[in-house]
């Protein structure tokens, strides 16, 4: 099952209601995935730092003096911020393998979320609505997000197993379906130097494109690359700074519906995940088609739409 959302914005007017929309939308995908939720927040960009987000089963712990110990340990100044069993780290944008290798050593219970300049990730095992609730997703703003409602067939109902997965600087995915090649894949892409942390096929997916980005390829040529390196059934949703996609497969058995209005680009893996959308009554919905990818971006002037067949 699972149930898979997603909000881009072109009307930046919209961006304080963000994540009240996108958490609505989750929450209305519930039974399609009752085991753990997670919502990607493009928000504030950082002004030339990285953002860590980091998840800890034991948060009173492991936060207490976090950002004076990794400061110390980086020779930096690092802030932070603390929503629950997530924290958000400010690092300088150049100090995060340094980062990510100091966590292991004074932290090791910390496991790492996210990366980016304006990316931050919250997901936790549970119901959209306690997970929304813990982290006040509703009050969160920003230019795109993506969430995901999950029921576990491929591993285990915990937090590092649940969705969004985020593998490389700003970029993350959400999915539903099934990979069949994700173990040789995942062997290939640590070969190359991409880290996953999972055994998730999902997380594989989500490698997989870093890797092709990583390599040259934009988001679009990425996802459109995915249609003959991965093997099975899978609706992919993916968000980057400035970016968000969507790709299904040739068969394309996932649900899955979109909509667009002059104010934002919405999806969801069923109608009724958008129906409180503002002017959605007036939008152009569709479902995406099988073997196509659809890409949105915010750095063209005005917002672009690729589709390549």
């Amino acid at each position: 099952m699972c149930g898979i959302v997603g909000l881009f914005l072109k009307d930046q007017s919209l961006a304080p209601k963000l994540g009240d929309m996108l958490t609505d939308m989750l929450i209305t995908m519930t039974d399609r995935g009752p085991d753990s939720a997670g919502i990607a927040i493009y928000g504030n960009e950082s002004q030339g730092k990285t953002k860590l987000t980091v998840q800890s089963p034991n948060p009173d712990e492991d936060f207490a003096g976090l950002a004076e110990d990794l400061g110390q340990a980086l020779g930096v100044s690092v802030t932070q911020s603390i929503t629950d069993t997530h924290a958000v780290l400010e690092i300088p944008g150049d100090q995060f393998e340094a980062a990510r290798a100091a966590l292991a050593e004074i932290r090791p219970s910390i496991r790492l979320m996210s990366r980016g300049e304006t990316l931050e990730i919250y997901k936790e095992v549970g119901l959209p609505k306690d997970v929304a609730a813990r982290f006040n997703l509703s009050g969160m703003s920003g230019t795109h997000g993506i969430g995901h409602t999950r029921m576990a067939t491929e591993s285990a109902v915990t937090t590092m197993g649940a969705h969004p997965f985020n593998t490389g600087p700003d970029q993350c995915l959400v999915h539903n379906g099934s990979l069949s090649n994700h173990n040789s894949l995942r062997r290939k892409l640590r070969r190359e130097g991409v880290t996953i942390q999972t055994e998730n096929d999902t997380e594989v997916g989500a490698a997989y494109l870093t890797w092709k980005m990583m390599n040259g390829a934009t988001l679009g040529e990425a996802l459109q690359s995915s249609l003959d390196d991965l093997d099975g059934f899978f609706t992919f949703l993916v968000g980057t700074k400035d970016g968000f996609g969507v790709v299904r497969d040739p068969i394309a058995c996932k649900p899955a519906v979109m909509a667009e209005t002059d104010q934002y680009v919405a999806f969801g893996s069923e109608y009724r995940a958008l129906v409180n959308l503002p002017g959605i009554e007036e939008a152009r919905v569709w479902e995406p088609e099988p073997s196509t990818v659809y890409f949105w971006s915010h750095t063209d002037s005005p917002t672009t739409h690729e589709k390549a067949a």
